[in-house]
């Protein structure tokens, strides 16, 4: 009760908004109606020829230009957790439907070095609680073992060798005949996604497929 009455009165000092128009809304993490049922567009990516050979199939639950794309930011670049409510009702209220075969959820990596810098993965705090209350919690089996630069910026060819070598299992992993959830926050290049599939298919991997929360793609 006590929290309750707190956060009704956090609410009323302080009216939570809509993240897209930012439209007064009834609570935190709430959104309007019409900008949450332009944000929810769940796809299937269709994947470049190159990546085809590694990652099964791709999905991403919105457009990262529709409405995501702020919420994604404040996280990643502004490190503020208070876009995880929003983030959290997006989810819950997503039309996808989480795969049965499904054996792992396993999300991209950040370099230590990153990590410490940033205090999180964003990748873990978008998806973990929610994959878990579908009894899928999220594994680390990956590693990241080298800093990359901005790979939207590069050729293909840079972005090959700034990505060569920069994924690893971690220690203990076991992802042999399994089928991989691979999960990251936006799918741009496809470069970083493509690096950690051909990492646990080598690890043995039965399949990967791959699962953003916004991208672009068709």
């Amino acid at each position: 009760m006590g929290r309750g009455l707190w956060q009704m009165l956090v609410d009323f000092v302080f009216p939570p908004h809509c993240p897209v128009c930012h439209a007064y809304v009834e609570h935190l993490g709430a959104w309007c109606p019409d900008c949450m049922a332009a944000a929810q567009k769940p796809h299937v990516i269709l994947l470049p020829a190159a990546m085809q050979p590694l990652i099964g199939t791709a999905w991403a639950l919105g457009r990262y230009h529709g409405g995501l794309r702020s919420l994604i930011h404040a996280l990643k670049y502004k490190k503020k957790r208070s876009a995880l409510p929003c983030i959290a009702t997006f989810l819950r209220e997503s039309d996808f439907v989480l795969p049965t075969a499904i054996d792992m959820a396993v999300p991209v990596p950040l370099h230590e070095a990153r990590y410490r810098e940033r205090g999180f993965n964003q990748v873990e705090l978008i998806f973990g609680a929610w994959l878990e209350g579908q009894g899928l919690p999220l594994e680390q089996a990956l590693v990241r073992t080298k800093q990359t630069g901005p790979l939207y910026r590069m050729r293909p060819s840079e972005r090959r060798q700034s990505l060569k070598d920069a994924f690893s299992m971690a220690r203990d992993a076991d992802v042999s005949g399994k089928h991989i959830l691979l999960l990251d926050d936006i799918l741009t290049t496809g470069a970083t996604l493509s690096a950690c599939a051909a990492v646990l298919r080598r690890a043995g991997a039965a399949r990967v497929d791959v699962l953003v929360f916004a991208s672009d793609h068709r």
